[in-house]
C-alpha cells in the first residue's frame, strides 16, 4: 500500500508530523513525500521514504504559477498511484486536492489554519473560499486544528465531508520534557519565539517591553525567530539599547524555553493550533497569548497563564506586568498545570492514531468498492 504526502517544506513536516510518518512507515506502508528539498530532507530518506522535490511557492497567489502546481502534482500522482494522499497546508491542501480529484484518489487534508486571505473580507476572501470549495469538494477527510476553524467552514460551506477535529499538531511529549523552573535568584527572564512579523505580535512584545523595562529594569526579553521586513533592524537597535535579547534562529528551541520563566505569544496571525504555546507549556512554561483560536484554547486563563486581548500594548504591559508581580511558586505552579494540560489534551500520539484510524477507513473502503 502506498501513502503520498504533500507539504510545503520539509522543515514543518519533521518539527510537527514526523510521528504520522513514522507510523505509517512502521505499518508497512510505502511513503513518497512531495515538497521544496531542505535541510530536514534527509531525515525522511533515512526512513526510507521517496523524496520528490517539488519547488513551489507556498506565499502569496500567482495563477499561472498556482495551475502549474496542479499539473505538477497530477504527474506525479499518476507516476506514484497512490492508495491515499495526506496533504498540509493551504495549496497542498487546495491544489493538491484538484489534483486527487482528477486522478480518482482519496485524500485526507489538514487545515493547519485557513490563512490571512480567508479571514480578511475583500476580493482575495471570495476566491479563496471559491478554491476551498472546489479544492476540497471530494476530500474524504478534512481535519482541523481548532473549531473556530471548522465553524467557519462549515457556515460557509466550504467542506462538505467527513470534518475532524484534533488537537492541532499536538506535541511530542518525549522530546518536549518538563524541565526544573528557573530559581528565583535568576532575573525574570520573558520570551518571545515565532517569525518576526506583525502578526505575529512582535511589534507589541517590543512595546510592551520598552515600557516594562522603565519600571522593572532587572527583567529581561528575549526574542528567537527568523526575521523577516524591516524588524530586524529595529530589534537589533532595541539590543543595542538593552531592551531586548535577540538569538535569531536556533536549531532546538529547548533549552531557550527552559531558561526562561514565562513564554510571551501576542500572535493574531490565523492559527491552526499554535506549536510554540503547546512546546512551552510541554516544558513547563507559563504563556501569556492572545485569546484567539489557536492560541486561547491552549491556555486556563489565571491557572496556566494569562489572555490578552490582540493588538493591545497596554492590555499587554497590564498583564506581563501582572505576572512579574506574583509569587514565585504561584508562576512555578502555573507551570505545572500547563504541562498537565498538554499531556491530558495535546499529546501528539492523540493526531498519530486519528491519522491510522483515518488511513483504514479510506483504504477498507477503497477495497470493497
Amino acid at each position: 500500500m502506498k501513502i503520498l504526502i504533500l507539504t510545503n517544506n520539509f522543515g514543518g513536516l519533521h518539527s510537527f508530523r514526523r510521528e504520522v510518518v513514522q507510523a505509517v512507515v512502521d505499518k508497512g506502508y510505502r511513503v513518497s513525500i512531495s515538497a521544496p528539498v531542505d535541510f530536514k530532507t534527509h531525515f525522511f530518506e533515512e526512513l526510507g521514504c521517496e523524496i520528490i522535490n517539488t519547488e513551489h511557492a507556498w506565499k502569496g497567489v500567482n495563477p499561472l504559477k498556482d495551475i502549474g502546481l496542479v499539473f505538477r502534482y497530477r504527474k506525479i500522482l499518476k507516476r506514484v498511484n497512490p492508495d491515499v494522499v495526506l496533504s498540509y497546508t493551504i495549496k497542498p491542501n487546495l491544489y493538491g486536492g484538484i489534483a486527487c480529484q482528477m486522478c480518482h484518489i482519496p485524500q485526507i487534508a489538514n487545515i493547519t489554519g485557513l490563512g490571512s486571505a480567508v479571514e480578511n473580507p475583500g476580493i482575495l476572501q471570495i476566491i479563496t473560499k471559491l478554491l476551498y470549495r472546489i479544492g476540497l469538494r471530494k476530500a474524504k477527510t478534512v481535519f482541523f486544528q481548532n473549531k473556530a476553524n471548522m465553524d467557519f467552514c462549515e457556515r460557509n460551506r466550504l467542506v462538505r465531508r467527513n470534518k475532524v477535529l484534533i488537537p492541532g499538531s499536538g506535541v511530542n511529549l518525549q522530546h518536549h520534557t518538563y524541565q526544573p523552573y528557573p530559581s528565583s535568584d535568576e532575573s525574570l527572564k520573558f520570551i518571545f519565539v515565532s517569525r518576526l512579523i506583525r502578526e505575529k505580535g512582535i511589534d507589541e512584545y517590543v512595546g510592551a517591553a520598552a515600557k516594562i523595562m522603565k519600571s522593572f529594569p532587572h527583567v529581561e526579553f528575549h526574542i528567537l525567530g527568523r526575521s523577516e521586513g524591516q524588524y530586524e533592524e529595529t530589534v537589533r537597535k532595541m539590543q543595542t539599547d538593552g531592551i531586548v535579547k535577540y538569538h535569531g534562529v536556533v536549531s532546538d528551541v529547548r533549552p531557550y524555553l527552559g531558561a526562561c520563566h514565562c513564554i510571551v505569544h501576542p500572535s493574531f496571525y490565523p492559527e491552526g493550533m499554535s506549536n510554540v504555546l503547546l512546546e512551552s507549556c510541554a516544558a513547563g512554561r507559563p504563556v501569556i497569548t492572545t485569546n484567539r483560536p489557536g492560541c486561547g484554547e491552549i491556555v486556563e486563563d489565571g491557572k496556566t497563564g494569562f489572555l490578552v486581548r490582540a493588538k493591545d500594548v497596554d492590555n499587554l504591559v497590564e498583564i506581563i506586568e501582572r505576572f512579574i508581580n506574583l509569587p514565585y511558586d504561584q508562576k512555578k505552579q502555573m507551570g505545572i498545570a500547563a504541562r498537565e494540560k498538554v499531556k491530558k489534551e495535546f499529546d501528539r500520539q492523540i493526531v498519530v492514531d486519528a491519522y491510522l484510524k483515518e488511513i483504514d477507513t479510506v483504504i477498507i473502503k477503497k477495497k470493497n468498492k
